[in-house]
């Protein structure tokens, strides 16, 4: 079983890991330290069971939970008891009280592992094509848009800003989680901060060190990578 962790306290962080080594079941694939970082992690590593402490910058526990697009198992950390029944309204697996006792972290773990046998495998976000239409939301805007439209997407932290027509609204999407919704013949991972609509593409220049330089019709500027280049040549090659 994938977990992961979103604890602010470093301290607390340390503490329930040594206790987790105790479950060969459970692999630890990322941790986080404020909601933020969570919801980016979450999204990205899509785990399975996360324990999620409830106090967190930014937004707390519950707040994380409703901006996530794929929710996991739930383990609430707290050194609080008032949320207890808030938890449990959203479906909590179980609600640990810190300090932390391996009986309670026992009991937890099984039920988690327990739940995750009887459930059927989470079918994969289906990958969208660019005659595809989504909803964008920034602040009070929105649109419907077609993915076609969708020229360039760039990373901003947690975020990614989506180029279209004369918009650049921002999402709460990692880059990564969105190349694995789009066509790869059609959006192109140019570089870490960057994917590319290859339709919109007007001019390509030599840059340093054998990479390339891409104009958008749009204007934008797009440098690629060294590795990306030669990526980018095998899948518009013959």
């Amino acid at each position: 079983m994938r977990i992961c962790i979103v604890e602010d306290s470093r301290l607390a962080r340390l503490e329930l890991k040594h206790l987790l080594t105790k479950f060969p079941e459970l692999e630890l694939v990322g941790e986080a330290e404020n909601a933020e970082e969570g919801i980016a992690l979450i999204e990205e590593l899509r785990p399975d069971l996360v324990f999620l402490d409830i106090h967190l910058p930014q937004k707390n526990g519950f707040e994380l939970l409703e901006a996530l697009e794929h929710v996991p198992q739930v383990i609430f950390t707290t050194a609080y008891d008032q949320y207890a029944l808030q938890a449990f309204e959203r479906n909590a697996l179980d609600y640990l009280m810190k300090p932390i006792e391996e009986n309670r972290l026992r009991q937890a773990v099984e039920k988690a592992l327990s739940r995750q046998a009887s459930v059927k495998p989470a079918i994969a976000p289906s990958q969208l094509s660019e005659d595809d239409r989504v909803f964008v939301k920034d602040g009070e805007r929105c649109w419907f848009v077609a993915l076609k439209q969708v020229r360039l997407i760039e990373s901003n932290g947690n975020y990614a800003l989506l180029s279209f027509d004369n918009e650049r609204p921002c999402i709460l999407k990692t880059l990564n989680y969105l190349e694995s919704r789009l066509d790869p013949k059609v959006f192109f991972r140019a570089n870490r901060q960057q994917i590319i609509n290859v339709n919109y593409i007007e001019q390509i220049n030599p840059w340093f060190s054998g990479s390339i330089k891409i104009q958008l019709r749009g204007g934008e500027e797009v440098e690629v990578s060294r590795r990306q280049t030669q990526v980018f040549k095998d899948l518009m090659s013959l």
